[in-house]
């Protein structure tokens, strides 16, 4: 009687061992490896920031001295996908200074965003850019190339001047807002003093 006993033990570890090693060898053959072009796909679908920064001040020097100063709100980054960008979704406001610490020009908008590979600047809603003379441009939106230096947009533009308020459709100019070209004229209003 306990030959069989034993046998029985032994036959119940046998199929316990058994069914472990199925198991075991099921949960392997059903894993398969993580291919990183898959990994990448699943993680750009997903499109989530990098970083977010919350009120933001920063300045950039050259040479010790401050030549801009960015403020906003809000700052979202988006750096792990093919068009990497920073978003401002509460709106930026951005000061030029000169060699003297002075302001020459500003940017304010409610909305913006900064394409990192091609350096460019886009900004809306409630755009207001003033330069060195003083001269005010309004539009609801405008591009900055900072590669090339220079702003344009496509939609209507008020620009005030000291005599002038000048209305059109579509503008271009050098990033500080001299030489620029109103391309489709609307109206000229010209301010008493």
């Amino acid at each position: 009687m306990k030959h069989k006993f034993t046998y029985k033990v032994i036959n119940i570890l046998d199929t316990a061992s058994l069914i472990i090693v199925l198991a075991v060898s099921l949960f392997f053959t059903s894993c398969k490896s993580n291919d990183p072009e898959e990994i990448k796909s699943l993680t750009e679908q997903l499109d989530l920031p990098s970083l977010t920064v919350v009120d933001l001040e920063t300045t950039m020097l050259d040479s010790g001295r401050i030549r801009y100063r960015l403020i906003t709100p809000l700052l979202v980054r988006y750096d792990n996908i093919e068009e990497p960008y920073d978003d401002f979704p509460e709106g930026l406001h951005f000061l030029s200074y000169n060699a003297d610490g002075e302001i020459i020009a500003q940017i304010k908008c409610n909305n913006a965003r900064h394409y990192s590979k091609k350096d460019l600047w886009e900004l809306n809603n409630n755009v207001e850019a003033i330069n060195e003379k003083g001269e005010i441009l309004n539009t609801e939106q405008l591009f900055w190339d900072m590669k090339e230096k220079l702003i344009y947009s496509d939609k209507h533009v008020k620009i005030t001047t000291k005599s002038d308020i000048i209305n059109g459709i579509g503008f271009e100019s050098k990033e500080d807002m001299s030489n620029y070209t109103i391309k489709n004229i609307t109206g000229i209003v010209e301010i008493e003093e």
